[in-house]
């Protein structure tokens, strides 16, 4: 399916591996021009180079987007490059709202897609106060946002993603220090029986980003293989 995602313009933070990674990745196959930063500027480049084996435009920028200052960089040194911006990843849980506040409508067109948890929708269990605080809020900020840029003709949403496993993650790490441990929370968890991939969940974020979602906005979407329990 063309999700019409050629020639826009699109940032993602936390974009040199993981989930960020794998969206960007998805991006790029759409032909998709990107904007992409982190904090490690070696991977970052990587990531940037295999991108570009796409065919598109790839801005990497070695940014600490928690900083406000460096932030504002972000969209104003990708606006100099490619002269908009169509779509907004935040995969970057540090984010803040301030940053659209001090840019122009001119600045700003599309799709804002929050990168959450299905814990910002559901319990988490002990220990886990922070993690289920933050998540909660970028889902309920996406929501109050989607309303407020709708006469803009700007949409918001949020994924939730589960349990997603890729190599060098947490999931990752603690399948080979426990395999025995991991394998019965998979069971016990998980109905489809495996772990989620990073790509999985960058089809459903390209498809948000895309045109062929122009009526969902204020949406949460899971993404989870049914691991959550939450009925809403």
């Amino acid at each position: 399916m063309d999700l019409g995602l050629k020639q826009k313009v699109a940032i993602l933070t936390g974009g040199s591996r993981g989930i960020g990674k794998g969206i960007a990745l998805a991006l790029a196959q759409e032909g998709c021009h990107l904007a992409i930063c982190a904090r490690n500027a070696e991977s970052l480049q990587q990531a940037a180079k295999e991108m570009r084996a796409h065919q598109v435009k790839v801005l990497p920028l070695a940014l600490d987007v928690t900083q406000p200052d460096q932030a504002q960089q972000l969209v104003e040194q990708t606006a100099a490059q490619f002269g908009r911006i169509d779509i907004l990843i935040n995969n970057v849980g540090g984010n803040r709202r301030g940053e659209f506040e001090t840019t122009t409508d001119q600045d700003w067109g599309g799709a804002i897609i929050f990168i959450s948890s299905i814990f910002g929708r559901e319990s988490g269990g002990r220990g886990l106060a922070i993690y289920n605080t933050t998540k909660s809020a970028m889902i309920s900020l996406a929501k109050i946002m989607a309303v407020e840029l709708a006469p803009h003709k700007i949409r918001v949403n949020s994924v939730a993603p589960g349990s997603i496993r890729f190599p060098g993650g947490s999931w990752d790490k603690r399948c080979l220090q426990d395999p025995e441990g991991m394998a019965e929370f998979v069971k016990r968890e998980m109905p489809l029986g495996r772990f989620g991939t990073v790509e999985e969940v960058a089809n459903v974020v390209a498809f948000l980003a895309s045109e062929r979602a122009s009526l969902l906005t204020g949406a949460c979407v899971n993404v989870d293989g049914g691991q959550s329990r939450s009925l809403i």
